[in-house]
């Protein structure tokens, strides 16, 4: 396509001389079309594999064969990608009230609120149904979701629980919905209970009041009676995991971790790339950290 353009081109400005005849003219035209429709067709051709992200895969990966495609005036290669991920209901153009309290993390649903960066990164990263324009999608739906009351929203957390703004059953703006680790999609029954003026329990409130130690007057045979020795032990868990399963590691263990006191969770990411490509995925990563509020919580270190 590019040698028959070129000669066009030459022919038109002069530079292969003027003795042509108009058949041969029409000629070079007819072989620069062709060529083009060739072109795009081999381009076509090679774009035939869709390959996602799918944590419900063994490795992965989920991939989906398209077929032999063909260029059409009709269709885009991104339209054909996307009519085939609805086909397989693998991407949606908007989201139910009902689906999001379905997939409530568990690690959530003890304080009913969700961050607003963690639910977007969730439509995102294949954790959810893919959306196609994700961050319109759900501000309008949550602004009707609040509007409704099927959830609430809150921005603003307190030291004891509450928050600085709540909205439920009340019209918002969509400018209020920002992705923001500080924004949070509530449950209905905890923004419920926010509107009504329920107290938040908080470790303040329930811890009983210390009493004062009564005076003991010690005699000669006075011996302590002693207390009742609560024993604790520490669990860790140490070792490799393949990357795939994290997500499901996170909604299977930390709920269970919970219920003990004092959890720390720490990571140890180690990847080998090209020594040019490092500083490229370092900018990334940073990007990722400071998107999820961790940069002052994850170092980088680089091993030569």
């Amino acid at each position: 396509m590019l040698a028959w353009q070129k000669v066009q081109r030459e022919v038109r400005e002069g530079l292969l001389g003027a003795d042509f005849e108009k058949a041969d003219l029409r000629d070079i035209d007819v072989k620069v079309k062709q060529a083009g429709d060739d072109a795009k067709d081999e381009v076509w051709a090679g774009y035939r594999f869709i390959i996602l992200a799918d944590n419900q895969e063994a490795d992965g990966l989920k991939v989906i064969d398209l077929g032999a495609g063909h260029s059409s005036a009709n269709e885009t290669l991104c339209g054909r990608v996307i009519t085939a991920l609805k086909s397989q209901a693998l991407l949606n153009e908007s989201v139910g009230a009902g689906y999001i309290d379905r997939n409530w993390p568990p690690a959530l649903k003890e304080p009913g609120a969700w961050p607003l960066a963690s639910l977007r990164q969730s439509f995102l990263n294949g954790a959810l149904t893919r959306l196609l324009d994700p961050d319109a999608t759900l501000r309008n739906k949550i602004v009707d979701f609040v509007g409704k009351g099927d959830f609430g929203l809150a921005s603003g957390l307190k030291p004891d629980g509450a928050y600085e703004r709540c909205w439920f059953e009340e019209p918002i703006s969509t400018d209020e919905v920002a992705f923001e680790s500080g924004v949070f999609l509530l449950t209905k029954l905890r923004a419920k209970a926010l509107k009504s003026g329920a107290k938040p329990i908080s470790e303040a409130v329930t811890r009983p009041p210390i009493q004062p130690e009564p005076e003991v007057i010690k005699g000669p045979e006075t011996v302590p009676a002693p207390g009742p020795d609560i024993q604790t032990r520490t669990l860790r868990l140490v070792g490799t995991i393949p990357p795939e399963i994290w997500n499901r590691l996170g909604t299977k263990i930390i709920p269970k971790l919970k219920s003990g006191s004092d959890l720390k969770i720490g990571v140890d990411f180690s990847v080998t790339l090209n020594a040019d490509a490092v500083r490229n995925m370092e900018s990334d990563l940073r990007q990722i950290l400071e998107d999820l509020n961790l940069m002052d919580k994850i170092r980088f270190e680089f091993i030569d």
